[in-house]
């Protein structure tokens, strides 16, 4: 089943063309990765199917359901099922982290008893049990990014977005948490949309990888391919 179908999608921003008639499909559970320099469109392609932004030709579809399309949004992002990592993560500081992850179930309308459930789920599942009442600035970079992810998934969204997430992060804390996201997206079944420019973080993250340059889709390979190619 198809989550989210990008189609003929195209953008420009000043006169510039972004996004040259992209088309993109992800399958339920299928976990794709965007690969390209910086400034090759790669996060524009996530703003667009989360709702921030529309696009100018095209139109983009989540769960066979029309979300956007030729310059109008047609369901806003919080209507959309989806859940996104940011590449600063923007955990708010003055929050715990219960107060983080609950934040954006208020949001969406579930009641008090159900956000309780999904916040011990989720903490549980990320490891962070013990760290509830914690403020970001008593956690480490890790623990951060755990709870970044809590907060994204505690919604259970049919789609994960993630902006770079792990490029702030030194190359041994980097690995743990690809490994971690791994070990996320096989316990929930979320499809995962990912963006790097990390040629080895997209190689072990994605089931597929698409690749990237000047605003189009230069190539697309499975990563069982892709693997016997890195060199």
């Amino acid at each position: 089943m198809k989550i989210v179908d990008m189609d003929s999608v195209s953008i420009s921003y000043n006169g510039e063309t972004a996004l040259d008639n992209i088309s993109l499909e992800i399958d339920a559970g299928e976990r794709i990765v965007i690969l390209g320099p910086s400034g090759c469109g790669k996060t524009t392609i996530l703003r667009l199917v989360a709702g921030f932004i529309a696009p100018d030709t095209g139109s983009i579809s989540i769960a066979g359901e029309p979300v956007s399309r030729n310059r109008h949004i047609i369901k806003p992002p919080e209507q959309r099922g989806l859940g996104m990592v940011f590449q600063d993560l923007a955990l708010w500081p003055h929050l715990s982290v219960t107060g983080n992850i609950e934040f954006g179930l208020k949001a969406k309308g579930f009641p008090k008893v159900e956000r309780k459930r999904r916040i011990r789920r989720i903490l549980n599942l990320v490891g962070m049990d013990g760290y509830a009442k914690r403020k970001p600035a008593e956690l480490s970079g890790g623990q951060q990014q755990r709870v970044a992810l809590a907060r994204a998934l505690a919604p259970e969204p049919k789609v994960l977005l993630m902006d770079e997430p792990l490029s702030s992060l030194d190359l041994e804390l980097n690995v743990r948490l690809r490994k971690e996201i791994l070990r996320l997206q096989e316990k929930l079944g979320f499809g995962l949309l990912y963006v790097t420019h990390d040629r080895d973080e997209a190689f072990d993250i994605a089931s597929r990888v698409v690749f990237m340059k000047r605003g189009r889709i230069d190539d697309v390979r499975s990563i069982a391919f892709s693997r016997d190619k890195k060199g």
